[in-house]
């Protein structure tokens, strides 16, 4: 994939379905009772994953032109054949889910799956009194086998959405409360969703109390991915004489680092049309492109809420007046790559003042970027489209190796680059 430099972008942008929301909608409705329909879904790899794997738990799943029907399980099946492709989420989600519907069951992954700890979601599992294994250190593939489960308070280590989510499906099941505490609030999408699928569920500040519940479907809504409008948000922001509008963006105030760091920058948004659709804030953007781009710190509570923004933002950072700061941020390191790594040496070859640090990086930005080169995504889907956008920004433009690989989280990304001028 070749992607040239680009001189401005307008228009109005339709954004794909909220990634994190599509696999929970599918995932909570396929063990609820009743059958419900989930409009604006992302049917990128990730969540077809989900949908996949669900299917073969025993829930009937349609997917139509405008929306995809879910009919509960009745009874979750035993599966040997659990396959999540590049899904940390299918994965880490699934396995709470299973350990406390106490049936047996094999997950397995793609080689960048293979290469993520899940030793953070088996110590807690286990303690519940589920039965996993996994290979040496705690990674996939992991087999899980038919147990009972009982109630824990558990202090997370780490900040992950993920896995309090995990946690949260197997306390669905067990005979007492599960009580959870984050170090940081991290996004909440599970939590409102268990709530308005009547799951006895209780939430203060950062410990949420989970009891045995049965759910009801509920239909779902599914806004846009502020994920994925991040790379248009940081493209319209950099090129001359750009003007963008993104309709339907969630903006879930768990999720919204990004905006918070594009206003220090200097960014030019605004906020149409706010609203609230199946529990989840929702707006629509105006994005223009801003002459003089300040540079940032980000760091501390601020990291859980825009951890897969980070790679764009180290993109913005290159032109900001000054140097910016990315710190706090060791949790990139166990993501689809190493995205200190890959981000750093993505953004140095191509022209970039950046270097990595144990937590982060620092950006000395310098208003360009030269490209010119060809980089790599490997099966990291951020990385593929921070390159592209980087690609688009610079003087000569990229080349993209793997380039395919977005299509995990934005099927026809690309096409956005289509629609500006050269």
């Amino acid at each position: 994939m070749t992607i040239k430099p680009l001189k401005n972008i307008s228009g109005a942008f339709d954004l794909p379905g909220d990634k994190s929301i599509t696999h929970r909608a599918i995932m909570l409705n396929a063990i609820a009772e009743g059958e419900a329909k989930v409009y604006n879904a992302l049917l990128g790899e990730d969540c077809m994953a989900t949908i996949e794997c669900m299917r073969k738990l025993g829930a009937k799943i349609f997917i139509e032109s405008d929306y995809i029907t879910v009919a509960g399980a009745k009874k979750i099946k035993n599966s040997q054949e659990l396959f999540v492709g590049n899904s940390g989420t299918t994965i880490r989600l699934l396995t709470g889910l299973l350990c406390g519907a106490g049936v047996n069951a094999e997950l397995d992954g793609d080689d960048s799956i293979k290469k993520r700890p899940m030793s953070r979601i088996i110590e807690p599992l286990s303690m519940m009194g589920a039965k996993i294994t996994a290979l040496e250190g705690g990674f996939a593939p992991l087999k899980i086998k038919s147990a009972n489960l009982k109630g824990i308070e558990y202090k997370m280590p780490v900040a992950s959405a993920q896995v309090k989510s995990c946690l949260l499906l197997a306390g669905l099941f067990a005979d007492s409360p599960t009580t959870i505490i984050e170090p940081v609030k991290t996004r909440n999408h599970t939590e409102l969703m268990l709530a308005a699928m009547s799951a006895d569920i209780i939430t203060r500040r950062n410990k949420v109390i989970i009891s045995k519940s049965k759910l009801k479907s509920i239909d779902v809504y599914v806004p846009g991915d502020i994920s994925s409008a991040a790379y248009l948000m940081v493209l319209a922001t950099i090129l001359p004489n750009s003007y963008i509008v993104l309709k339907n963006v969630g903006v879930n105030p768990t999720r919204t680092g990004l905006l918070d760091i594009l206003k220090i920058c200097g960014a030019k948004i605004t906020m149409l049309n706010r609203r609230t659709t199946s529990e989840e804030p929702v707006s629509d953007m105006l994005i223009q492109s801003t002459d003089d781009i300040k540079p940032f710190v980000i760091g501390g509570d601020l990291i859980p809420r825009l951890i897969d923004e980070i790679p764009i933002l180290a993109v913005l950072a290159c032109f900001a007046n000054g140097q910016s700061i990315i710190k706090d941020a060791q949790e990139l390191k166990v993501k689809e790559s190493n995205r200190i790594d890959t981000t750093v040496n993505m953004l140095k070859k191509m022209g970039a003042r950046i270097e990595a640090t144990d937590d982060g990086m620092i950006i000395n930005g310098s208003g360009a970027l030269m490209g010119g080169v060809e980089i790599d995504a490997g099966l990291d889907h951020r990385l593929a489209m921070s390159a592209a956008v980087a690609g688009a920004v610079s003087l000569d433009g990229v080349k993209i190796k793997n380039a395919q690989i977005a299509d995990v989280s934005y099927p026809g990304f690309f096409k956005i680059f289509e629609r500006g001028e050269q």
